[in-house]
Formats: C-alpha cells, structure tokens, sequence
C-alpha cells in the first residue's frame, strides 16, 4: 500500500453566523497546529482524495468552538459562500504531518481492512465509513455467504478490540447478536 498524498483532518460541520465562518470537527490529534493562522488544507472526500480541482484553503483564524473549532478562511466572506461547504472533508499534503505514531492510523486507511472476531472468524471487509452523531462507523461488507449482507459498527472502544494497520485487521466484540 502506497503513502497517501493527502490526510483527512477535519470535516466541515456548518457555517456560523455571517461573516463566512466555518465550524469544523478536527479529525487530527493536533488541531492547533493544523488550523493554524495561515496554515492551508484542502477541499476532498472522505477516502482522502482532493477534490478534482485541488481547492485550496488558508486558514485566517481559528478557535475552539463547542466540541470542535470556528475557522474563517480566506475567500469565504459570507453566510452563502460558507453553506457551500456543508458535510466536506478537509485535507492536508502527508509531508506536511508527523506520521501517525504506532497505535494510531489515519481514518481513509480503514477502508479496505479486513474484519475480525478474536477467534480469528472472518466478519468482512470495511466498505465505507460514516460520521453518526455517536461518532465513527465502519459498514462492513459480510463474507460469503453473507456477502450481500453488511452490518455497521461503531469505531469506539466498547467495539474495536485491536487494529493491525501492517496486517490490515480490525478485530472487533461487537454486541451480541449483532451479527448473527
């Protein structure tokens, strides 16, 4: 697996007020460094990838707000121009954050992992991910011959047992009867 481009580090919650101010939920254990006077990020998805046209973004200013941060950028005056960028992912270049430290992985890598119970039974692969208001959620596509089935499961400590991001497994107690 190759290193990605782009990191996700936050996702943009909704405009505040009207002068163009954005409220994000940093998804990056330094947010103050990351949003920054003067630092950029960039417009893109939830798999990491920017959006086509590589929008960029400087922050003008930055501060806590609720659970997450109020951030004015440059070229975002008003209430209209901060609508559009409702539910969009922000993303900064790899080179410019440390590497995740050994127990911790970038959230667009878990698409693709393989799924687990601790016996070592196979649940699937992660599909997609979705932000719910309890947090994280992995949709996990079943193995045959459940495959046309998957099951969501939150990314929380009550349900992630261990993730192996070497051997791309996530080993997961979800609670009984889930996926029975």
């Amino acid at each position: 697996m190759t290193a990605p481009e782009f990191i996700i580090v936050g996702r943009v919650r909704k405009a505040h007020g009207i002068r163009g101010e954005l409220v994000v939920e940093p998804i990056t254990d330094a947010p103050d460094v990351v949003f920054a006077s003067g630092r950029r990020v960039f417009a893109g998805t939830v798999t990491g990838d920017p959006l086509p046209s590589r929008l960029e973004l400087r922050v003008q200013s930055s501060r806590p707000f609720n659970e997450g941060l109020l951030i004015r950028f440059d070229g975002i005056a008003d209430r209209t121009a901060a609508d559009t960028w409702r539910g969009r992912y922000l993303l900064t270049p790899a080179g410019e954050l440390p590497p995740p430290d050994e127990n911790e992985i970038y959230v667009h890598d878990l698409i693709g992992m393989r799924v687990t119970h601790p016996s070592g039974e196979v649940v699937g692969t992660v599909e997609e991910l979705y932000e719910l208001p309890q947090g994280l959620a992995i949709d996990v596509r079943r193995t045959p011959p459940r495959d046309a089935e998957t099951v969501i499961l939150l990314y929380d400590d009550a349900t992630i047992a261990s993730v192996d991001k070497d051997a791309r497994t996530i080993v997961v107690t979800p609670p009984e009867g889930l996926l029975e």
